[in-house]
């Protein structure tokens, strides 16, 4: 199979990690007789400097055309006090607006040689495994702002359409037919007009599917059970701002926000990208972990239809952690860690070699 990924390495530690899941695709496509054809483009902080807008139209155009897009982190302190619309994160911003990636998907499973390392105490986290439905191209990140002409009083308009909800919502349902067949809709339904809007459509598409079944939580109740009791969750549904507090909290579960991949899902076109940020400090020092973009690379292979090999890239991922081959985030010892170009090079090897 010949595939075409537009590759954004972006900002931070982005090229480093990029570059591992480039390794371990490779070995995938060679073990398996695939041609994956890679094409590198600039977003972020880097066309901010050379073409003077974080996300170009190239770079765009580029993404509309190609089979699936690989994406690094983004983000640069440098540029925190761009005026709107020039920062990094606006790039891509703009970017999933564009190919209409209305659906961010992020699995959050525990791996068992790592319930010591989450601050978690290891009887909450026996056989955790969820997955955030995280709304992606509405809500208030992508709602009218500004300030007004005092400077004094600043505005963020939250606005949600019926379609915007129904989309994800169907996504959210036929996924927990294939798992344990429930749905938690996390929402702030007593203070938000839009959570209310957003119960009233799930409640409707829930009547098509009679067996899954349906709770709701409010956001603070929600955050306090993702920790308490996160086995009680199967799917959970969200809007856009609260799908990225929740996701970056359940990493805490995991031990390490490093680990966590997502998949970012339109139409015809879909992203997949770690969930962590661009990590400045770290940068250039073979220090950051490389899994949460490795794993963003395994959920492409399913994307593409390359379920085997899918498979096959989270076996070698759980080797590199059952025999201790971590990054610092996991291993917090610097003698005992491995760098990230060692980790790379443990799961090439280990594809190569089954």
């Amino acid at each position: 199979m010949i595939k075409n990924i537009s590759v954004i390495e972006g900002d931070g530690i982005g090229p480093e990690v990029i570059k591992q899941t480039i390794k371990v695709l490779n070995s995938i496509a060679r073990k398996y007789g695939h041609e994956f054809h890679y094409k590198y483009i600039l977003a972020g902080s880097e066309a901010i400097k050379k073409l003077g807008d974080p996300m170009p139209k190239e770079t765009i155009d580029s993404c509309l055309k190609t089979d699936a897009v690989l994406f690094g982190c983004i983000g640069d302190p440098k540029y925190d006090h761009n005026p709107r619309g020039m920062r990094p994160e606006d790039g891509l911003l703009k970017l999933r607006k564009k190919m209409n990636l209305y659906c961010n998907i992020r699995p959050i499973v525990i791996y068992p040689k790592l319930l010591d390392k989450s601050p978690i105490k290891k009887e909450f986290l026996n056989q955790v495994d969820f997955i955030i439905y995280r709304e992606l191209t509405g809500g208030i990140y992508f709602g009218k702002k500004g300030r007004y002409k005092n400077e004094e009083k600043a505005y963020d308009y939250c606005i949600y359409s019926k379609s915007e909800i129904e989309r994800i919502g169907e996504m959210a349902f036929k996924a927990a037919i294939y798992r344990k067949k429930k749905v938690t809709l996390v929402d702030k339904a007593n203070v938000l007009e839009t959570s209310r809007l957003w119960r009233e459509v799930i409640k409707k598409i829930s009547l098509d599917y009679p067996d899954i079944l349906l709770d709701f939580l409010y956001i603070d109740n929600a955050s306090m059970q993702i920790i308490m009791n996160p086995n009680r969750f199967d799917i959970i549904l969200t809007d856009n701002m609260f799908g990225d507090i929740i996701s970056d909290e359940s990493s805490v579960l995991t031990s390490s926000l490093g680990l966590l991949p997502s998949a970012s899902i339109g139409y015809d076109k879909s992203m997949f990208e770690p969930i962590h940020g661009s990590y400045p400090k770290a940068k250039g020092k073979n220090i950051a972990n490389p899994l949460g973009s490795i794993l963003s690379g395994s959920m492409m292979l399913e994307y593409f239809g390359m379920h085997q090999e899918k498979k096959l890239l989270e076996e070698a991922v759980k080797s590199s952690l059952e025999k201790e081959v971590s990054t610092l985030d996991i291993m917090s010892d610097s003698k005992s860690s491995s760098s990230t170009e060692e980790v790379g090079d443990y799961i090439d090897r280990y594809i190569t070699n089954q």
